[in-house]
């Protein structure tokens, strides 16, 4: 099942109906995109993509150990894709206690809610806003750990047009809590 599909889906106030007629596709094909039993061409994957506003790559994240993947896998680095309302549309390599699947289409703050996640939020805002590249260090309360991250952020533009931000977040320090 692709339950981070339906949740997308479901948030958008969508039926599965309503996806395949806005799409082109027939419903039970859509049905079974959801359940994970077919994959959607890479020409559907964009239009549902599209739609409801997550990278295309998601569908594909599932079986595919992309090089970038395999190279940031278990190491310091977050790099993430959000839309304008600063909710996940891609997300690779997230903080070990956090599922990818559980961030795509929530904001930062409705992952987890701290100071770090507002700085974070603001930083995308502002690089939305202002089409602006930004450097910043952020700490950030996670679990039993207080993380320091180096985040980059910048705008994400398709054809021209800022449809969200680039975040790339390198971890640099660790203290566990008391």
């Amino acid at each position: 099942m692709r339950d981070w599909l339906i949740r997308l889906r479901k948030n958008k106030g969508l039926t599965q109906a309503n996806i395949a007629e806005q799409v082109f596709i027939d419903r039970s094909y859509y049905t079974q995109i959801e359940q994970g039993k077919r994959d959607p061409s890479i020409g559907v994957a964009k239009q549902i993509a599209k739609l409801l506003q997550f990278h295309p790559s998601l569908f594909y994240s599932e079986f595919l150990d992309s090089p970038l993947e395999e190279a940031l896998k278990d190491s310091p680095v977050i790099v993430a894709h959000c839309d304008r309302q600063l909710r996940y549309t891609w997300i690779c390599n997230p903080h070990l206690n956090i599922d990818w699947e559980a961030c795509i289409g929530k904001r930062d703050d409705e992952i987890i809610m701290n100071e770090g996640s507002i700085a974070l939020m603001n930083i995308k805002r502002q690089v939305i806003e202002k089409d602006i590249i930004i450097r910043k260090r952020i700490w950030f309360l996670i679990s039993d750990r207080t993380l320091l991250y180096d985040v980059y952020a910048r705008a994400l533009k398709q054809e021209g047009e800022i449809i969200g931000a680039i975040t790339v977040s390198t971890m640099l320090k660790s203290i566990r809590g008391e």
